[in-house]
């Protein structure tokens, strides 16, 4: 058997090539630092939605202590209580926070403290919770007796039945003061309370 000589890697076999390999691995090269850059912009924008998604939970929070605070106080702390919206001459806007009428004595800060036992925001909330109280008057209470025989809306039509009457009082809470929330979430809640 005959013997065949391989040819030497000569000048012939190194001209054939001209630099396509690497062409192909810069323009992989591209790609794979584009796919890179994808993925790290992909985490930091779900980082900043869970840190998004926390921060309004906790400034929900804050607005719902407020609500409670202020709901228990209504009772023993008539002072709270911003305006009577039944009275003649008094608007009262939907958010008593935009209100240029407002006192800002009207605006009453959750008490906190050891010794008030009532709510202290933590530090990672944007400040103590506020809230406002505003007196909406008295109406008949739905719950009440309406009288033997009679639907819930007889006294419509002049029935008299045992309904009594109860005071209605709106609470406006927020998480904290958005002066001094920076571009932290604020949360803005409200309820109807009715007192007997």
């Amino acid at each position: 058997m005959a013997s065949r000589a391989l040819r030497p890697w000569g000048r012939a076999g190194r001209q054939g090539q001209r630099g396509i390999a690497l062409v192909v691995a810069l323009i992989l090269l591209i790609v794979i630092t584009l796919v890179g850059f994808a993925a790290v912009h992909g985490t930091l924008m779900q980082q900043r939605m869970a840190a998004n998604l926390s921060d309004r939970q906790i400034a929900f929070q804050n607005a719902e202590a407020a609500m409670r605070v202020a709901q228990q106080r209504i009772g023993s702390y008539t002072s709270d209580i911003a305006r009577n919206c039944q009275a003649g001459g008094v608007v009262c806007p939907a958010n008593p926070f935009t209100a240029t009428t407002l006192p800002a004595t009207a605006i009453i800060q959750v008490p906190s403290g050891a010794g008030s036992g009532l709510f202290t925001a933590d530090d990672l909330s944007t400040g103590q919770p506020q809230y406002v109280i505003e007196n909406m008057g008295s109406w008949q209470d739905p719950n009440s007796s309406t009288g033997y025989n009679q639907s819930a809306n007889a006294h419509n039509y002049g029935a008299q039945g045992l309904s009594t009457t109860v005071t209605y009082y709106r609470i406006t809470a927020r998480s904290g003061d958005p002066k001094t929330a920076g571009g932290r979430a604020v949360v803005t809640l409200q309820a109807m309370i009715k007192q007997s």
